[in-house]
Order: structure tokens, then sequence, then C-alpha cells
């Protein structure tokens, strides 16, 4: 694996972003932003003269504007991981997940802090780590026999009861492609750990609803727990189930961030460990970093079972890696297999 110093490409109308973003990106010896644009044109002009491992592009830019220029990108240079910057609102969600959808790669918010240093450090925190993975260099943890990795239980020791996953970089279309591969009869309720900002969620629950005909929210504090529903945790906020008389409910809170995330996969599993045990289905899907690890301990530890998807169908295999070197899943698969075995296991 390359380790060279990753080259950037910022494309904003903004001289203030792109300046705050660059002495972020330029915090780490790493990565050096070595062109920049003001829209989607020149962009592409730069494009055909200079070389970019990846591209930050904004969403609303005149000209050319961020999905046009987007559509172009993945037509001449696909494979260049694109991340959008979009700013959090429900318009800026609507058109991000839209960039999704025709392949970037991942999204992150503009900057929302009130002094410059304050605001670098924002988007360092978000970025850099997002630009590595994508560009390949996440000290990766590399797959060598998925086969070899994997428990040699294939099915679960009781009916699962519930299904819970946890996703990150390249989530939002994952998630589409597993949920909308779902027959109806499949009853399961479904508890979703997607990392997304505030807003953002309450986008991909609608998207997800549109595109799987079954009912799905951002989840509230005290909501039961139904079957045939599907709950996404809201952005900035932990998503845990818990008891209430004999009925199963979500319940919300603002913890500190678990590996730096809020949501965090880490409370959702843990959580359904401890109140479905053998009757927990999880999914790992693709994400960066290894949010979910001690979570998924839990669950294997109660003989719930767990599914990663695979390192070759994954944007990022850095969640899902995680569980598979830690010995922890029962399969690994690619994301197309990821629903019919869901069935499969359920007995449908």
């Amino acid at each position: 694996m390359s380790q060279s110093i990753i080259k950037v490409l910022l494309v904003d109308d903004s001289a203030v972003i792109r300046g705050l973003m660059t002495q972020a990106i330029n915090l780490d010896s790493k990565v050096e932003v070595v062109g920049s644009a003001m829209h989607g044109q020149t962009a592409l002009t730069w494009l055909k003269k200079n070389q970019a491992d990846v591209i930050v592009l904004d969403v609303e830019m005149p000209v050319m504007d961020g999905i046009s220029c987007l559509k172009q990108l993945k037509q001449d240079y696909p494979a260049i991981p694109v991340i959008m910057a979009s700013a959090l609102t429900l318009a800026g969600a609507e058109v991000t997940l839209k960039a999704l959808d025709l392949g970037a790669a991942g999204c992150i918010p503009k900057p929302v802090a009130t002094n410059a240093a304050d605001a670098i450090a924002q988007v360092a925190q978000g970025l850099i780590p997002l630009i590595k993975a994508l560009a390949g260099q996440q000290n990766g943890l590399q797959l060598k026999e998925a086969c070899g990795l994997t428990k040699t239980l294939k099915s679960p020791t009781k009916t699962p009861m519930v299904l819970v996953i946890g996703a990150s970089t390249g989530g939002p279309n994952a998630l589409k492609a597993v949920l909308s591969a779902i027959p109806a009869k499949f009853t399961l309720p479904i508890l979703i750990a997607q990392h997304m900002p505030p807003l953002f969620t309450k986008t991909l629950a609608e998207h997800i609803e549109r595109e799987t005909k079954r009912p799905t929210a951002e989840a509230f504090d005290g909501v039961l727990i139904e079957r045939n529903h599907i709950y996404i945790a809201p952005g900035d906020f932990h998503m845990t189930i818990d008891k209430r008389d004999d009925r199963m409910v979500i319940r919300l809170n603002q913890d500190a961030p678990e590996h730096f995330c809020r949501p965090s996969v880490n409370p959702l599993y843990a959580s359904a460990a401890k109140w479905y045990g053998s009757s927990v289905l999880a999914v790992m899907l693709t994400g960066m970093g290894d949010d979910g690890i001690e979570g998924a301990q839990q669950i294997s530890d109660r003989k719930g079972y767990i599914i990663a998807q695979d390192e070759q169908s994954s944007v990022v295999w850095g969640m899902p890696g995680a569980i598979v070197n830690a010995w922890l899943a029962n399969q690994v698969l690619p994301l197309r297999n990821i629903a019919p075995e869901l069935i499969r296991l359920c007995s449908l």
C-alpha cells in the first residue's frame, strides 16, 4: 500500500472556506491540498492538466454546482473519490444524499464554528481521516482470508428478534441496497446507527421509507419498538434499547461520543446484546474506523449473530474489517448477499 502524500483538490466558491479547509488538511504531513477551484467547471479544467487522489466538492456553487460537477467527475474520473461538503440544513441534507446516490464516497458538514481556530480543528477532525481512508491509507485492516476469520456457527442459536445495523462512510447507499431487498414478510424491527450529522439522519429516514415502503423514522426517546418498523439514530444522539414494563423501547442520550462518533454503533449494539441476548441479529456495513467493536464483542459473548460486509464491496473496510479481524463475525458477505442471508437466517 502506497504511503505517498495524498493530493487533494478543493472545490468551493468561498475563499474563506477554501482557506480554512486548506489549513486544516495541511495540518497532516501525509495530506496536501494541491489545487483549489471556485466552481465545478474550473475544477474539471484543472483536472485536465493535474492529478488529485481525492476531491472535496462543495454542493452549492455558481457556474457549475456540485451535483453537475459530480456527474461529470464520475464519468471522466471514476476512480477519484469525491467527498461532498454541505451546509447543515435540510436542503443541504437532501442534495447531499442525492450526491451519495450519484457516487460520492462520503460527506462532511461545512464548519460552523465562529472562530477560525475552532473551525480548522473541526474540519481536521472529520475530514483528514476520511481523506486517508478513501485514499487507501487507513492503517488498513487487510483481510487475508475471510473464511479463516469467521466463527464456525453459521446459524443463530435462537430465532432472531431484532436486527441492528451499524454504518458510516458509504453507509446510506449500502443501507438502501440491503433494506430495499428485504421483503415485507421480514417483520423484525430494524435499528440503525449511521454516522451522520443532525438533519441528515431525518432526510435519510425519509429516503429509506420511500425506498422500502416500510415505516421508517428518526427515533425519539421512549418510542416503543415495533415489528416491521425501521428506526434511525438521530444525528448527535446515541440510540439504545431499554425495557419498560414488558415492552422494548428506544432511549436517546447525549453521553460522550464513542470512537469520536455520536451516534455511535457501540451503545446500540451493547444495549441490543443486554436485552435480546442470543436473539440479536447484527450487521456491520461499510465505514471507517472501528466504532462498534466493543458492542460487537458483547453481542458475540451473548451468542448473538453478526454479519460483516466484505472488503471488496465496502467503500471503506474499517468498521466491518475490525469485527472480522477480531474473530467476531459469523459471516463476511458481499453487500448484494446480505439481504438474502438475513431472510434465510430468519427462516422466511
